[in-house]
């Protein structure tokens, strides 16, 4: 039974921009389908410099802290999401976990 009959050129059209988007912000294809429109990326984690961070949190009197703790807690883990249309045509992205 083919139930994608709701998937159109326009919303090709936008799940194609929104994977160019996400290849251009780092991200890399892992599994991909055409027939079912999805797309699983993944984006390394990014190296933090440390010392780097320690001088600018000790140079702004503990201020910086703030933002290391958040670079740490944001760019230190592997990102992995999906990106696919519904059976209705609507774009969607949710986290992935893979194995």
């Amino acid at each position: 039974m083919e139930s994608y009959q709701f998937i159109n050129n326009k919303n090709l059209e936008q799940f194609h921009k929104m994977l160019s988007t996400k290849i251009q912000n780092g991200f890399v294809i892992i599994e991909h389908n055409e027939k079912l429109p999805y797309v699983v990326l993944s984006k390394k984690k990014k190296e933090i410099d440390h010392s780097l961070q320690l001088f600018l949190t000790c140079t702004t009197l503990g201020f910086w802290s703030i933002i290391w703790l958040y670079q740490i807690i944001t760019l230190s883990k592997k990102k992995n999401i999906l990106v696919a249309l519904d059976e209705d045509g609507n774009l969607f992205e949710e986290k992935c976990l893979l194995k």
